[in-house]
């Protein structure tokens, strides 16, 4: 019997411990289902990261209104300039409400380097002008300045006019030419009033410092990426001057805002029309609820 059994050769140890061809392939199919498991979540997280981030940035501008009004017992004004209404043009001083807020963000050095006088588009206001400032930027959008790099990009804009009309003195929001609005004048309620919100910028446009489009909206419309997408290949010359549009946002389903009494809020694109409206007016007089 001894005769029919064969000893084990280190060789026949060393197969047996081994994958076979098919247990490999198994463990790699099972490795990418988990990973194709896990990529919708990691990405998921970190959206939710950066929308947080986000809505840090606009409770940092809320409180920089805040403590501009309680300097000047006044919010600062939309675009300070001559004359309007405003054109979505490199002339006249067009100076944004987010340049006054410089040294509430702990932006002095860049407030300094800033001369009001002179006008946004003067060449000496071009380094500060060209300063991409992090507080102005949402995470989730992949771009900091112009196509040209001459200026520094805004994600969040002043609400200036409850629908769509050229920016001037006479608009129904809290920052539009000129304007020096008191919290006694939000008949409104400021929980029920948008200050500032989400906009998805110009990469053509006149960046932050510019108090045209670039850092004013109206509550006509909320937008995504995918219609920014479509319209940044318009080009410069078929575009109104005096169009200034709606907010939007690189987040899915909507766009967040800061409302005049410092709270954030994140407002679907499917909100309704009209109550949307209402919450860009200071003093429509409508009785709202808590609709969205």
């Amino acid at each position: 019997m001894n005769d029919f059994v064969r000893a084990r050769s280190p060789h026949d140890e060393k197969r047996s411990r081994g994958f076979t061809l098919v247990e490999l392939l198994v463990v790699i199919a099972i490795i990418g289902v988990l990973v194709g498991l896990l990529l919708p979540a990691v990405q998921a997280a970190r959206e939710a990261a950066r929308r947080c981030s986000c809505s840090n940035n606009l409770m940092q501008i809320n409180l920089a209104c805040h403590n501009f009004e309680f300097s000047h017992e006044h919010l600062p004004s939309g675009s300070i300039s001559e004359s309007g209404p405003i054109v979505n043009e490199p002339v006249g001083q067009h100076v944004s409400f987010l340049v006054q807020l410089l040294p509430y963000i702990e932006q002095r050095g860049v407030a300094d380097q800033f001369d009001i006088e002179l006008g946004t588009y003067d060449p000496a206001n071009a380094p500060a002008r060209a300063v991409a400032i992090p507080a102005f930027l949402c995470p989730s959008f992949p771009y900091a300045r112009t196509s040209d790099d001459s200026s520094g990009l805004s994600n969040y804009a002043g609400c200036h006019h409850h629908v769509e009309a050229p920016i001037d003195e006479d608009n129904s929001g809290l920052l539009f030419l000129n304007s020096d609005v008191r919290y006694s004048d939000i008949y409104d309620g400021s929980s029920h009033t948008i200050l500032v919100g989400e906009m998805l910028p110009n990469l053509d446009g006149l960046g932050w410092a510019s108090g045209t489009r670039a850092s004013l909206r109206n509550t006509s419309a909320i937008t995504g990426m995918s219609v920014w997408n479509s319209e940044r290949e318009i080009p410069d010359d078929e575009i109104d001057k005096s169009f200034v549009g709606g907010f939007g946002s690189a987040h899915t389903g909507g766009a967040q805002f800061g409302f005049a009494d410092g709270s954030v809020r994140f407002l679907s694109e499917s909100i309704d029309p009209v109550v949307y409206s209402n919450l860009g007016n200071r003093s429509d007089g409508a009785m709202m609820g808590d609709d969205y």
